[in-house]
């Protein structure tokens, strides 16, 4: 969809996805405990939210903590998980202001009991509204979506549900935690990191990648409009030629 944005006409991408790094960074140069840049960076994702559906923006999935980040120090975590407790009750009242519509992508049963009934609370006040698509990921990693993806596949073979003869790439996009929304264009990393870091493997197969030094706290609108920027100057030919 085109949208004029500071003057200029712009294909606005339908879904986006963010991997939110830098907050730790952010946190050490300012002499500051790491999870002091978890919380900045989560306020920033509010703003963003709000920024994307201003936009035109109609998916916005954010890479919030992986199945790999259990490994970091018990400390950070900890406080990465009390975070996540405060925000996830926050969203709603910010769910209902914004008519956010919230789904979390992951394997929930690797959560605290506590964390998996706010997020159902959640997903389950909003899954009726109309505005931003929000995607959080948690407790999320692409290659542990796709083996789940393939256990559901192994039931419903097994069951005599399924013949392997229908299994196609729909059927796997469509067992994946994704399987209602389109697969992102445009997926943006902060930080400098050049790399996927184990996020949406599958979905991003044809995804535009944009990459900036910009640390997750210090990104604006202005940040997310140059990337569509980027995203409007790639010749997108899927293959062909």
């Amino acid at each position: 969809m085109k949208r004029e944005i500071e003057g200029e006409m712009l294909e606005v991408p339908r879904h986006v996805a963010i991997i939110l790094d830098g907050n730790g960074r952010w946190a050490k140069k300012r002499g500051l405990p790491r999870n002091m840049g978890h919380k900045e960076g989560a306020k920033v994702v509010e703003q963003i939210c709000e920024d994307a559906y201003d936009l035109g923006i109609e998916y916005l999935t954010v890479y919030a903590f992986s199945t790999e980040n259990w490994k970091r120090p018990a400390e950070e975590v900890t406080g990465l998980m009390t975070l996540l407790r405060a925000y996830l009750k926050s969203w709603e009242k910010k769910a209902k202001k914004e008519k956010l519509k919230i789904k979390v992508i992951g394997d929930k049963t690797g959560l605290d009991p506590d964390i998996v009934e706010s997020i159902n609370r959640l997903e389950e006040l909003s899954k009726d509204y109309d505005g931003l698509h929000f995607n959080i990921a948690i407790n999320y990693g692409g290659r542990d979506e796709i083996v789940r993806a393939v256990k559901k596949i192994g039931l419903d073979l097994a069951s005599g549900s399924m013949d392997v003869c229908d299994i196609t790439e729909d059927t796997i996009s469509s067992h994946l935690d994704t399987k209602d929304m389109p697969d992102p264009e445009l997926m943006i990393r902060t930080s400098g990191e050049m790399r996927l870091s184990n996020y949406l493997l599958w979905q991003l197969g044809y995804a535009e990648f944009y990459f900036t030094d910009v640390l997750w706290p210090d990104f604006t609108k202005k940040d997310l409009i140059d990337a569509i920027r980027y995203y409007n100057g790639v010749d997108r030919r899927f293959g062909g030629v």
